[in-house]
């Protein structure tokens, strides 16, 4: 009896398959989701956003870099405390006839000065920042513009963090795909 014959191997290494399947293209880091936002200026030109930073006196900040932005009206309670005392003052001395009346208008006038003063107060603009301290800044004015601001500022930075997560996923999502169809290649077996 005679052994089996086995089919002859070509001499030389075994030819890898010509055809791989073509790799998905490559997809947008961020894709377009709204149109260009346009970029908000306050009034007096200290802060400045826009659709990927915030400026603040001349400081940058990435929205990535930034989790919100948050606005307090603070009184000035020194100069709101003083001119509450004095106008006290000044009248409780006028009622007990230990001042004249043109003293103490006088007194009266400039105690509600310094308490209008005192209430103005300032905006505290914190930023709260990724693995940081937060930072603080202090704008005058009306405390209603700045809290559009900071609303504004927030709904940004919320979209950011939206886009880079949506695109992140896509990414991980196509690499995870590419390796899966090489895989697939390398446990197919090959035709001789």
């Amino acid at each position: 009896m005679s052994a089996p014959q086995t089919p002859e191997l070509p001499a030389g290494p075994t030819p890898a398959p010509s055809s791989f399947p073509p790799l998905p293209p490559p997809t947008p880091l961020v894709e377009p989701s709204s149109p260009p936002q346009p970029t908000l200026r306050s009034e007096n030109g200290r802060l400045e956003l826009n659709a990927d930073s915030l400026t603040i006196n001349g400081q940058r900040y990435s929205l990535l870099e930034l989790e919100g932005v948050e606005v307090h009206p603070v009184r000035w309670l020194l100069w709101f405390m003083l001119g509450g005392l004095v106008l006290a003052g000044f009248t409780l001395a006028f009622l007990q006839n230990w001042l004249r009346t043109m003293p103490a208008m006088f007194g009266m006038a400039l105690g509600a000065l310094i308490l209008a003063y005192g209430n103005r107060g300032a905006n505290r603009l914190r930023l709260y920042r990724l693995g940081r301290e937060a930072a603080y800044f202090s704008f005058s004015g009306d405390s209603e513009p700045w809290l559009k601001l900071a609303a504004e500022a927030n709904r940004r930075i919320r979209q950011r963090h939206d886009e880079a997560a949506a695109a992140a996923a896509a990414l991980l999502q196509a690499e995870l795909d590419a390796a899966q169809a090489s895989t697939d290649l390398t446990d197919s077996p090959i035709p001789f």
